[in-house]
């Protein structure tokens, strides 16, 4: 029940011409503390999972197996709707099958599915190739054939801008919705103006942006994607930044002074942290089904 709701929920929400943002979370945690602040999805992206999981680059290292299970991590700790990097599909159309099969059974309200070359790289890397347009048409086809829920939602993604111009990035996402794409991304346009021609030409498709800290797209407000025709933004870097800064500057302290005294104004309290994780609601089920507790429903 709690899989279609989301799934709902979250089409109905691209769907409503308000954009929804979107956290990319890289672990069950970070997913957890952007539901509590008021993000309304989070994104299961490679780029987060590569670096959370093996301390990597996105480079098409963090395989179908690791994606999918920090993906189904995420879900189980959270209530709102979980959307998927699927990279170029794992493989061949049954590669594709499987994961559209293996994502919806975990929850997922969709996928995306690219058109780069095997080994991929981050959007915003230098240095992509991308596969001939046929290639990812045919995996969008096969994406469809084999989603069982109209709700669960599929998503093009071309990097062909970086390749090959803008132009045919657009041509080639046009081919891509033909083929059933339910939703358009093309990945890293360089400016305002590129952002405008990516929805003057899909005026009635919902399209998704990207805001990269460092990358090739300005980042840019949400309100201000909203007025240009977007209907998701997706930050994929912020939080995955933003621990490995907190954390950097953590060490760095405890090794200069000896302790973390000094660094406690910026952390969590230990009993904030353990209300927020649920501590309470373990230790009422541990009571509840004690040996003490049970043992009067056996004497009734």
């Amino acid at each position: 029940m709690k899989n279609d709701r989301m799934r709902h929920q979250f089409k109905t929400e691209v769907m409503s011409g308000r954009i929804v943002r979107m956290m990319v979370a890289p672990d069950a945690l970070a997913a957890k503390i952007a539901e509590d602040s008021g993000a309304q999805a989070i994104f299961s992206a490679g780029y987060a999972t590569s670096a959370s999981t093996l301390a990597m680059p996105d480079r098409g290292i963090s395989d179908f197996g690791n994606a999918l299970n920090r993906c189904r991590e995420i879900i189980n700790a959270t209530n709102i709707p979980v959307f998927a990097d699927a990279d170029t599909g794992y493989g061949d159309l049954d590669n594709v099958r499987r994961t559209v099969e293996s994502y919806e059974a975990i929850g997922a309200a969709g996928i995306f599915i690219e058109d780069q070359v095997w080994p991929k790289r981050c959007g915003h890397m230098d240095g992509k190739k991308v596969e001939p347009t046929e290639v990812l048409e045919a995996k969008i086809t096969a994406a469809k054939a084999a989603r069982k829920h109209d709700d669960f939602l599929i998503m093009s993604r071309t990097d062909a801008r970086a390749v090959y111009g803008l132009d045919n990035a657009i041509e080639r996402s046009r081919r891509y919705k033909a083929a059933g794409a339910d939703l358009i991304f093309i990945e890293a346009p360089r400016s305002i103006d590129e952002l405008k021609q990516i929805h003057e030409a899909f005026p009635d498709t919902p399209l998704m942006a990207n805001m990269i800290e460092g990358g090739k797209t300005p980042l840019t407000k949400s309100e201000d994607l909203e007025k240009l025709g977007f209907n998701i933004v997706v930050h994929p870097t912020a939080m995955t930044y933003t621990q490995a800064y907190a954390e950097e500057q953590l060490i760095q302290t405890l090794q200069c002074e000896g302790t973390t005294k000094h660094f406690e104004d910026r952390m969590i309290t230990f009993s904030k942290f353990n209300a927020f994780v649920g501590l309470d609601k373990v230790n009422a089920r541990d009571a509840q089904y004690s040996p003490e507790n049970m043992a009067q429903y056996m004497t009734d």
